[in-house]
Order: C-alpha cells, then structure tokens, then sequence
C-alpha cells in the first residue's frame, strides 16, 4: 500500500510541476538549491549512484533510492527514469514519509 503512496506522490509532484526529471535538470536543482529530495532508482548504473549519491551529501539533500526506473518512469507517465528531484518542501515530505512508513513494514 505504501509503495503506491510514494509513487502516487511522485504522480501528483510531476501534474502539479514540482519534479524535475533527468541527470541534468537533477544536478541543476541540487546545485541551486531547489531539491528537496532525490529520488533514485535501485536498478540507476554504479556510476550514476555515486554521482547523485555524492552531490546530495555535498548540497545536504535527502536522497531515496526505491524502485526500478520502469517503476519510477511509469509513476510520472514517462518512460523510464532513473533520477528524479522534487522541488516543493510539501511533496518531498509526503514522498520521505511513504518511505519512511516502507522502511518500518519491511
């Protein structure tokens, strides 16, 4: 159940235009401060998880690694994605929270 909240989350972020998808856009909303939390897929290449990995600890955004890119793309309605950034403090907590509840069920 709450793995459908946290994509669910990322569905309403992307309608309401606070998700930022794509390495690039990623690394520019982590740099100029408009991430409030990364999103990850588990299934994202060794090279891309240290690359993400290392830019929110530097800029101290919270990153969550959950789902496959297909699970990640199909939540937005896009294909697949690997990295997502959501912008809106609100959205970022309701997605941190589902993850939260995840990591206790498990």
């Amino acid at each position: 159940m709450n793995s459908n909240k946290l994509l669910s989350g990322l569905g309403l972020a992307m309608r309401a235009g606070k998700l930022v998808t794509g390495d690039e856009g990623v690394l520019d909303a982590i740099r100029t401060g408009k991430a409030k939390l990364v999103l990850l897929a588990v299934d994202a290449s060794e090279n891309t998880s240290k690359k993400f990995r290392d830019k929110c600890l530097t800029y101290q955004v919270p990153l969550i690694e959950y789902g496959t890119r297909e699970q990640l793309g199909s939540s937005v309605g896009k294909a697949e994605r690997v990295i997502m950034a959501v912008t809106d403090p609100g959205f970022a907590q309701v997605i941190a929270r589902a993850k939260a509840n995840l990591a206790e069920v498990e």
